[in-house]
């Protein structure tokens, strides 16, 4: 089994910044992918920015290209997402999840492809 805990949300102001960070537990020698995706109400959860667990690759929403950094500590078994320049639609629930050791490597933007998320924190950016 894995564990994720998401910590670091909260109300910021427009144009502010806030770090979120993910703790990892258990199996985590198989997780291949760490990915943030966020959910608002009344929306679909979507794809936020990934990382390749051992070599750092990473990806992102269009959305967030160029405001967020996802970025991982393998010794402390950490991901982290740097948000800057937030804005009203950023305020949304924001989940880690974790892609293992398995198929479907080539499409992790989807949701589907991940095998343990966190509970969500939630980051409200107020105008």
């Amino acid at each position: 089994q894995v564990q994720l805990v998401e910590s670091g949300g909260g109300l910021v102001q427009a144009g502010g910044s806030l770090r979120l960070s993910c703790a990892a537990s258990g199996r985590t020698f198989s997780s291949v992918a760490m990915g943030w995706f966020r959910q608002a109400p009344g929306k679909e959860r979507e794809f936020v920015a990934r990382v390749i667990y051992r070599s750092g690759n990473t990806a992102y929403a269009g959305s967030v290209k160029g405001r967020f950094t996802i970025s991982r500590d393998n010794a402390k078994n950490t991901v982290y997402l740097e948000m800057n320049s937030l804005k009203a639609e950023d305020t949304a629930v924001y989940y880690c999840a974790e892609k293992h050791f398995g198929a479907s490597y080539d499409d992790l933007e989807n949701a589907r492809r991940y095998d343990y998320w966190g509970q969500g924190t939630q980051v409200t950016v107020s105008a």
